[in-house]
C-alpha cells in the first residue's frame, strides 16, 4: 500500500461501484484500497492504515453496521462515511449513531462524494487542534467567549440554542442525527418537537431566509446539518 495520495479504504461488494470510486477518486489525490467485505476490510483495515473509510451497509459476510461497531469499540476515531441505499433512512439514522460520520446515497454524484470526504478528512484534523472561532459565510461563533454574530451584528441565543449551535459547529459540515443532539443537549429525555422547535428559532435568528435555510440544513428522516460556506 505505497501509493502517494491520501489512502482510503472501500469495502464495497458490487465491483462496478469499486471501479467507479477507484477511476473518480484517484485523479482527486486518493489512494484507493478496495475490499469486497466486511472480513477482508477489517483485514486491510489494519494492514494499510487508511485515513478514511468508505462503507457499504449491505456487504455479503458482515454487516456494514456491525463493521462500524467494531471499529467504534477499538477506540478508533476513522473518519467513516456510509454508502446507502436510496430511502434507507433507519439504516442511515443507525449508522450514524453507531458513530459513522456521514453518508453519501446511492446513486452518488462524484463532486458530493469528495466533497464530503474532505470534509470529513478536516473534521478530523480540526478534533486534533480545534480552533475556538468558527466562521461560516456572515455567521461567526466563538466558542471561548460563547458570543455569536452573523454580518457584524451580535446574535443573543437562549442556552439551549446555543447548546445546540454549539454542537453543529463541533461537526460542521457533518450530518448529526435527532438523537444524537438530543442525547448531547437534553439528555435521555429529549424530545425530538422541542428540538425541532429550537431549530426553527436558530434559523429565524441566523438564516437570511429562515423558509430557505442555506445555514442549518435538514437531512429528512435523519437530523440536521451545519453548511460550511465561504
Amino acid at each position: 500500500m505505497s501509493g502517494s495520495g491520501v489512502p482510503i479504504l472501500v469495502i464495497e461488494d458490487e465491483a462496478p461501484i469499486r471501479r467507479l470510486l477507484r477511476t473518480s477518486l484517484t485523479p482527486q489525490g486518493f489512494e484507493i484500497i478496495e475490499a469486497q467485505g466486511a472480513v477482508e476490510g477489517l483485514d486491510l483495515l489494519e494492514r494499510a492504515r487508511p485515513d478514511l473509510l468508505l462503507l457499504d451497509l449491505g456487504l455479503p459476510d458482515v454487516e456494514g453496521e456491525d463493521v462500524i461497531r467494531r471499529i467504534r469499540a477499538s477506540g478508533s476515531k476513522l473518519p467513516i462515511i456510509v454508502l446507502s441505499a436510496r430511502g434507507d433512512e433507519q439504516g442511515k439514522v443507525r449508522a450514524l449513531d453507531l458513530g459513522a460520520d456521514d453518508y453519501v446515497t446511492k446513486p452518488f454524484g462524484m463532486a458530493e462524494l469528495v466533497a464530503r470526504i474532505r470534509t470529513a478528512l478536516r473534521h478530523r484534523v480540526q478534533e486534533q487542534g480545534a480552533e475556538s472561532v468558527f466562521r461560516s459565510g456572515e455567521l461567526v461563533v466563538d466558542l471561548t467567549r460563547r458570543r455569536v454574530t452573523r454580518a457584524g451584528a451580535e446574535i443573543k441565543l437562549s442556552p439551549k440554542e446555543y447548546d445546540i449551535l454549539r454542537l453543529l459547529v463541533l461537526h460542521a459540515g457533518k450530518v448529526l442525527t435527532h438523537r444524537m443532539i438530543m442525547q448531547e443537549v437534553w439528555g435521555p429525555a429529549g424530545d425530538v418537537q422541542y428540538l425541532r422547535i429550537y431549530v426553527r428559532q436558530l434559523r429565524q435568528k441566523l438564516e437570511r431566509d429562515p423558509e430557505r435555510p442555506a445555514l442549518i440544513l435538514t437531512e429528512t428522516g435523519v437530523g440536521y446539518r451545519l453548511q460550511e460556506q465561504g
